[in-house]
């Protein structure tokens, strides 16, 4: 979502967007929904990256002609709004709240990591200045269901919101690209023999000292829960 205060993405029409018809506005009955090629669309990115989504190949998924599309979304920014709207579906919104708002901002930033680990493509598109549509509304309004005990003044909650958000999709980034690293022995090994130089090179004494200290589990679950806490434990709502 946007950041508190933004406006959205230049060249969308929130309006037109949101609050219009999903339905092309002329010419005969459509033969496809807005629902079926966002749907397609999202599964195009799932399985073949964000870059391989362009209104032609989408077109092609559902049997169409590119140009019948354009009258739902004429451009890839539109579609990326639809694509990211209609993935926040999967989000649950409802809650019970326990007062535990530490502890609640936390499970809603969990859901988020699997939501995005699931659509790998996410973190990336979430980094332009995407405009909330009702899936994402829905969640946002968990979210400031959970931050009402804090007291914060409505801004501040956007604020964490957007600060937990852009939290996840950084470290969730972070985790796809290590994954994929990991793939490649090679680069492992010698990047291990760098730092390891490094550290005995005499000129990088806090680093060295770093890298003595005793590991801590470097699961991918283990890793992100410890720097979450950090986030979360030390938000300061004064």
């Amino acid at each position: 979502m946007p950041r508190a205060g933004e406006a959205g993405t230049p060249g969308v029409d929130p309006e037109q967007l949101w609050l219009g018809s999903a339905k092309p506005r002329r010419g005969r009955k459509p033969a496809y929904s807005r629902e079926a090629i966002t749907a397609a669309a999202v599964a195009l990115a799932d399985a073949e990256g964000l870059e391989a989504v362009t209104i032609r190949k989408v077109a092609a998924e559902v049997g169409a002609g590119a140009m019948s599309l354009y009258s739902y979304a004429p451009d890839k920014e539109t579609l990326l709004e639809l694509m990211v709207d209609h993935v926040s579906g999967e989000l649950p919104t409802t809650n019970t709240p326990t007062g535990d708002w530490r502890a609640e901002l936390k499970a809603i930033a969990h859901l988020q990591r699997a939501h995005m680990l699931r659509h790998p493509w996410l973190p990336a598109a979430l980094t332009g200045r995407r405009i909330p549509g009702p899936n994402t509304l829905a969640f946002l309004e968990r979210a400031l269901a959970v931050l009402r005990p804090t007291g914060l003044d409505g801004a501040a909650k956007l604020e964490v919101f957007a600060q937990l958000t852009a939290f996840v999709a950084g470290h969730v980034a972070h985790e796809i690209a290590g994954a994929a690293a990991l793939q490649s022995p090679d680069r492992v090994a010698a990047e291990a023999r760098y730092l390891t130089a490094v550290a005995t090179d005499g000129r990088h004494p806090e680093l060295a000292e770093a890298l003595a200290a005793p590991g801590r589990p470097l699961t991918p679950e283990a890793t992100f829960t410890r720097f979450l806490n950090r986030l979360i434990d030390g938000l300061d709502t004064d």
